[in-house]
């Protein structure tokens, strides 16, 4: 009975505690809205940090010299590692500029001739009713589902082109991303430190697995997600030179960049193969979607899982439903934030869960470690 007076106070509390989460998520929210490009900014910084941070760690073991081990001091190393990327990316630049350049120039001097196949196709369709004596409200009706079919592509296209257009405002602030990423790098440890050392003493272990956590999913996808982009990249054209398909180094660098944004990318690149090689010869369009199965098959089954590990638990349904969440909300970028953002929340879920139902004492021997690294 002493405790029962209690009881509609600690609910109160409760509910305030409930009521000033949501407005301080809301406010976040909000906040991180209007910061959208600086976000932007930080989020893609993180990301390249994660691509780096392997080499930087190659460029710092210790090399024994004359006896003696020696090692570059960190800062040094990542201006080695910038100055090797900056290296490769300038040579393959200049070994693939010319050869995508021509192919562009190919595709804008062929557009006419597709144009003219396009019609053709369509005069054939018509001929086509002519000979079954398809009913006219038959071909009507399908008429306009084709006609309302393409006329819904071409906006939606026009509306992706003009996100992607929109984006490229971004450009400016990518010049920071290698500026803000050496701050990442050098100085990891102790944001890590200062992160730990504000939670309260009882979270701090936790708050360590959940870091631990974070990070190896975040380095796993991006890194992982990196590799993929560049083989599927290499594997499409090189695949798409030996069929015969028009503008194979084109078409290879379009299969790497949309490799990134998963299960829609890939599909949006097997049509476009699909439609080029149908341009071409309709046989080398079977043949290039028997090619995209198989390389999909060995890609989704024998080559990802190893490169992301057990970084990522998500259900392909999820992936779809946060991927076209993303393009709603944030075009471009959101595509490029869904999956990760996805993949952070299931992390912090999962040990919200285990948190409330497991044991939440601290123990301090562990806490010393983890405050000290």
């Amino acid at each position: 009975m002493t405790g029962t007076p209690w009881q509609p106070a600690s609910q109160a509390r409760a509910v305030v505690h409930v009521i000033l989460a949501v407005l301080a998520a809301a406010a976040g929210l909000w906040l991180l809205y209007r910061l959208e490009r600086v976000a932007f900014l930080l989020i893609l910084t993180m990301f390249f940090a994660y691509v780096v941070a392997p080499l930087v760690w190659v460029a710092e073991r210790p090399i024994r010299i004359a006896r003696r081990e020696r090692r570059l001091p960190r800062a040094l190393a990542i201006g080695v590692v910038y100055l090797s990327l900056l290296a490769v990316a300038a040579s393959g630049a200049a070994l693939l500029l010319p050869t995508v350049t021509r192919q562009i120039g190919d595709v804008a001097a062929a557009a006419p001739a597709y144009a003219e196949s396009l019609r053709a196709w369509e005069q054939r369709w018509a001929g086509y009713y002519d000979r079954t004596n398809v009913p006219i409200e038959v071909r009507q009706g399908i008429d306009r589902s084709v006609v309302g079919t393409g006329d819904a592509a071409v906006e939606y296209t026009r509306g992706f082109v003009m996100t992607i257009a929109a984006s490229l405002s971004y450009i400016p602030w990518l010049v920071l991303i290698p500026i803000l990423a050496f701050f990442f790098l050098k100085d990891a440890h102790l944001f890590r430190r200062i992160a730990l050392l504000t939670l309260p003493h009882r979270f701090r272990l936790r708050g360590r697995h959940l870091f631990d956590e974070l990070n190896l999913t975040l380095a796993r996808y991006v890194r992982g997600q990196l590799l993929s982009c560049v083989l599927v990249g290499v594997m499409c054209g090189v695949g798409f030179a030996a069929l015969g398909v028009p503008y194979p180094t084109l078409l290879g660098i379009l299969a790497g960049v949309l490799e990134f944004v998963p299960l829609i990318g890939p599909f949006v690149c097997a049509i476009v193969a699909t439609i080029v090689a149908a341009f071409s010869a309709p046989l080398l369009a079977l043949w290039v979607v028997g090619f995209l199965t198989a390389l999909r098959t060995v890609q989704d089954y024998a080559i990802y899982p190893r490169l992301v590990g057990r970084g990522l638990h998500l259900h392909p349904l999820a992936v779809i439903v946060a991927v076209l969440a993303g393009f709603e909300l944030g075009g471009v970028v959101g595509i490029f934030l869904a999956v990760p953002v996805v993949a952070v929340g299931a992390v912090v879920y999962r040990h919200c869960s285990e948190w409330r139902t497991g044991d939440s004492a601290s123990d301090d021997a562990i806490l010393r470690v983890a405050v000290k690294e």
